[in-house]
């Protein structure tokens, strides 16, 4: 492990504190960077994730797509938990919170609409972090690529019912350039580049020693991430604290849970770590740029629901990488991935 990779969390946890301090000290700053948004998709931020993502799409090998087929469970574990435990579990963690245990704390009205907000969060699994996640576990990349378009194909079609059906809405509309957008610049443009990077390369050991020198950009691209997304949300975290940490609350209790239940399940199925770590993570994480998207649609930008899925974004990364500390630690409790994963292809890409 790179250095970058062995003290992570400690350039995260600097990450956070520096964000803050440069959201004080240097808020033009901010505001340009803010201002750089298209479609709720801060272009900044996407240009610093296509970084983090790019290293993995370039270990993606097509021709080992057929193998998902013959290694199922992974990709069942993950639809089963993302679309029939995931929103649910987040829509009762926020009833409970909000309408009883911190109910003497918070107005009804703040309760519903965080509530709203924390139930768009479960309602949109991971689309672009999930393959940094992934990497950092030593996931399968093409496993990982198939599970995260398959969750965005059900995602365009079973979103909006699922919120509409827990939040009563009826009129409630997908913003799908938000969608698409997302789409394009976290999958499909970073996974055009890793193509063509493999091509040029050829062999499988020019692609890993390529894979080697790029892949500590990725850690830089997550700690520049981070400063970025505390230093457009300092102002809110200094001005209401102890909201942020009520808020915070379920969710990372959600967190925790869905992510021991997925990776519970894939264990019991015997499915190998490099499968079982990224299908775990997917559903633990979450496509904010959607939620924070749909939360200012439908409750305004100032709105307790706006704020509750900024909140998602700012706990997730110190979540994350609690998880993904944990998935490395016990790589060794599955099975091997070689008696299991379908070999891949030997022969190099033409040049």
């Amino acid at each position: 492990m790179s250095i970058f990779e062995r003290y992570l969390t400690v350039w995260v946890g600097l990450a956070i504190v520096g964000g803050i301090l440069i959201g004080q000290v240097a808020p033009g700053l901010m505001q340009l960077i803010a201002a750089t948004e298209v479609a709720s998709v801060n272009l900044v931020v996407a240009v610093l994730i296509w970084a983090m993502v790019y290293p993995m799409m370039v270990g993606v090998d097509f021709r080992a797509v057929a193998g998902v087929a013959r290694q199922p469970k992974g990709l069942i574990v993950t639809l089963v938990v993302n679309w029939l435990i995931k929103p649910f579990t987040m829509a009762l963690l926020a009833v409970l919170f909000f309408d009883h245990v911190f109910a003497p704390l918070i107005s009804p009205e703040d309760a519903a609409q965080y509530t709203a907000g924390l139930i768009l969060l479960g309602a949109a699994p991971c689309t672009a972090m999930v393959f940094v996640w992934s990497q950092l576990t030593r996931g399968d990349a093409t496993y990982t690529l198939v599970q995260v378009s398959v969750n965005d194909l059900i995602m365009v079609v079973a979103f909006a019912p699922i919120v509409a059906f827990l939040l009563g809405v009826t009129d409630l509309s997908v913003p799908w350039e938000t969608l698409v957008l997302s789409t394009v610049l976290y999958v499909v443009l970073p996974l055009a580049a890793g193509m063509v990077t493999r091509r040029r390369l050829g062999s499988k050991a020019e692609i890993a020693a390529f894979s080697a020198r790029v892949k500590p950009w990725s850690v830089v691209g997550l700690i520049a991430t981070v400063v970025i997304l505390f230093g457009l949300q300092g102002e809110t975290i200094l001005a209401k604290p102890a909201v942020i940490l009520l808020i915070a609350v379920p969710i990372v209790i959600q967190s925790y849970g869905i992510f021991a239940l997925a990776y519970g399940a894939a264990f019991a199925l015997k499915v190998p770590h490099r499968i079982a770590a990224p299908c775990a993570l997917i559903g633990t994480s979450n496509f904010f740029e959607l939620a924070v998207a749909v939360a200012i649609s439908l409750f305004g930008l100032n709105s307790g629901a706006a704020l509750a899925t900024v909140v998602g974004v700012l706990v997730e990364v110190p979540v994350m990488l609690t998880l993904v500390a944990f998935a490395n630690r016990t790589r060794a409790k599955f099975p091997e991935p070689d008696a299991q994963l379908p070999p891949e292809p030997r022969q190099p890409f033409p040049r």
